[in-house]
């Protein structure tokens, strides 16, 4: 063997005795096996969601938030952002189906979505129209108009009040939103004469009110009620039968009767039911088997119950335009003085419950705007204000249990509730 041969056989081993060492190393080291334990010790790192501002996300744009000034137009703002006018030609015309841009009004928020590079070009415009609803112009790869809503949030309330004056002045007294009157005048409609409110009848309610951006937009559902008028508490539970939602008192009785307690909204008694009145214009006495609601002229009139209109004209006689309403083969309600008949109104029509009927008046022998009010049973005339309708649809005995089982922690909570007096 030459000298050459025995030199390059040594070179051959000193270059593959490493590489074969290292090889068998990298086999068996641990590391380069994954098991279980591995993947248990890992460390995972959660990546937050995007915090969005009308569904754009705020990380990606530079915002700045403004008012729409006195005689400020779309135009203007946009023009101060850098978009020329045929851009905001084909903006307005895109924008028509969505929002009227002619329409914004003076002190709405507006919000503009800037590129965070050196040229701050517009990326996103947004109009809030109302304290819902605003316009997104996305002006990206191509003009885009759209119109959404901001998030709705309803969160549970609890009010009670002691009324002094009238149920809407404790509802303000009580830095309460005024609509929920309205809610509980029409869910105890049936069930408490509000004409006839008494110095310390008081409420409690537990309901939903909703909340955008923090700020109230209205009294939403109404869980559960009570109403204490004349020393008696009147229950009011809404719960779902065969799919819909009706108030019952503690009992199961539906709070829903044959008629209204009355034909008109938040208005007084000027003249109760009397055998004998003096009257106001002849000045001579006379019955007067009605009631006299003073209210300004126009103020709506509703049906007090299903029925039939069986008269509409003019009452020559003194009671000017009224309408006759037949219930059934026992009541008939009369409607006098009125201003003007709602639309459709006519002898053979069907009204329901409820169902405007006209307006408020001083037409016929009147000194004032008031409705003249008058109920008849099997042809007599009777008090409207000692009506005592039975109730309609209790609680079905198969849903008994389990109407009481859901009423019961709701009473519990509505009994717990503090009575807030002023």
């Amino acid at each position: 063997m030459s000298r050459k041969t025995i030199i390059i056989i040594v070179l051959a081993v000193l270059v593959l005795i490493p590489s074969i060492y290292f090889g068998i190393q990298r086999y068996n080291h641990p590391r380069s096996v994954v098991t279980d334990e591995t993947i248990d010790s890992m460390e995972i790192v959660e990546v937050p969601e995007p915090e969005l501002l009308y569904g754009l996300p705020l990380d990606s744009f530079a915002v700045e938030g403004n008012r729409v000034k006195r005689n400020q137009f779309l135009a203007d703002i946009f023009l101060k952002a850098g978009v020329d006018y045929p851009t905001i030609h084909k903006i307005v015309e895109k924008s028509k189906p969505v929002f009227d841009v002619r329409k914004i009004k003076v002190g709405n928020h507006y919000a503009m979505f800037l590129s965070q590079d050196s040229l701050k070009s517009l990326q996103h415009f947004v109009y809030e129209i109302d304290n819902t609803d605003y316009m997104v112009v996305s002006l990206t790869d191509s003009i885009n108009v759209y119109r959404d809503i901001k998030e709705t949030v309803s969160v549970p309330m609890e009010a009670s009040g002691v009324i002094t004056s009238s149920l809407w002045n404790a509802m303000t007294d009580n830095g309460l939103n005024p609509l929920l009157a309205i809610e509980l005048s029409e869910i105890f409609a049936w069930t408490v004469d509000f004409f006839g409110i008494e110095k310390g009848d008081n409420f409690k309610v537990l309901y939903d009110e909703h909340f955008v951006d923090s700020l109230s937009i209205g009294v939403g559902k109404v869980h559960a009620a009570v109403f204490h008028h004349r020393g008696k508490d009147y229950y009011a539970f809404n719960f779902e039968e065969d799919s819909v939602w009706n108030f019952f008192d503690e009992e199961g009785q539906s709070l829903r009767k044959a008629f209204l307690k009355a034909p008109l909204k938040f208005s007084r008694i000027s003249s109760k039911f009397s055998h004998s009145r003096l009257h106001p214009v002849l000045k001579i006495r006379r019955p007067h088997h009605g009631i006299d609601y003073a209210a300004p002229s126009g103020t709506p009139v509703y049906a007090l119950g299903d029925g039939r209109i069986s008269v509409k004209g003019y009452q020559k006689r003194g009671g000017g335009n009224y309408l006759k309403i037949k219930h059934n083969s026992v009541y008939t309600t009369v409607y006098m003085h009125l201003r003007g008949f709602a639309k459709g109104m006519a002898k053979g029509v069907q009204v329901k419950q409820g169902q405007l009927i006209g307006y408020v008046g001083s037409t016929g022998l009147s000194t004032g705007p008031h409705l003249d009010f008058r109920v008849f049973k099997n042809g007599k005339p009777v008090d409207p204000l000692r009506i005592d309708a039975p109730p309609v649809n209790p609680i079905k005995e198969e849903n008994r249990d389990t109407f009481n089982v859901f009423i019961e922690p709701l009473k519990l909570k509505l009994d717990s509730i503090a009575l807030k007096q002023f």
